[in-house]
């Protein structure tokens, strides 16, 4: 997996501006994602970041690939808004780790998506209830919008902005190394 791949989706978790992203790759097995994850984590580590899988098709090659800052994770799903919403959705632990080991359950055992995993995403918990009852949205930009309309556009703007820049700096011969930020 080349390090554009992460760049181009990850940026404003690599910046500390967002708690995780999630996407697909490509790879030619099982053992040669685990090898990449393993060299990915031996730099992301010290950084405050994790990156795995949470669903793989061996028939495919395909892995969902979820990076984030477990500490960020944590206080995220220790939000009222947050742990009640999981708690509706059948989620029997609303920690962190324990909870992400659930969605991971939820994704390999299901062709349906869980669409909880915004909160997993750093989505405000009111954007992941309202798309869960499917209310009409306010704006649609990296997700849906049912709460603060003019907040999450500001939101999308710095995660556009933070990406383009994460890009240039990637195309001047920074690595991920450089461009990870450190928080915990």
């Amino acid at each position: 997996m080349s390090e554009e791949t992460i760049v181009r989706h990850c940026s404003p978790t690599l910046a500390g501006l967002k708690t995780a992203n999630l996407f697909g790759c490509v790879f030619r097995s099982k053992e040669e994602m685990r090898e990449d994850l393993r060299a990915l984590n031996g730099i992301l580590r010290d950084k405050g970041l994790r990156i795995l899988p949470l669903r793989y098709d061996a028939a495919g090659g395909r892995a969902l690939l979820y990076l984030y800052r477990p500490a960020q994770l944590a206080r995220d799903l220790r939000r009222t808004e947050s742990a009640a919403l999981l708690a509706r959705q059948g989620y029997r632990h609303v920690t962190g780790d324990r909870a992400l080991a659930e969605l991971a359950c939820k994704l390999r055992d299901s062709e349906a998506f869980p669409h909880e995993i915004g909160l997993f995403l750093g989505y405000p918990p009111e954007d992941v209830q309202g798309f869960l009852e499917q209310r009409p949205c306010k704006c649609v930009g990296f997700w849906k919008v049912y709460g603060d309309a003019d907040k999450a556009q500001r939101t999308f703007a710095r995660y556009r902005r933070c990406t383009a820049c994460y890009l240039e700096q990637l195309r001047n011969g920074k690595g991920l190394a450089h461009l990870a930020v450190e928080r915990h």
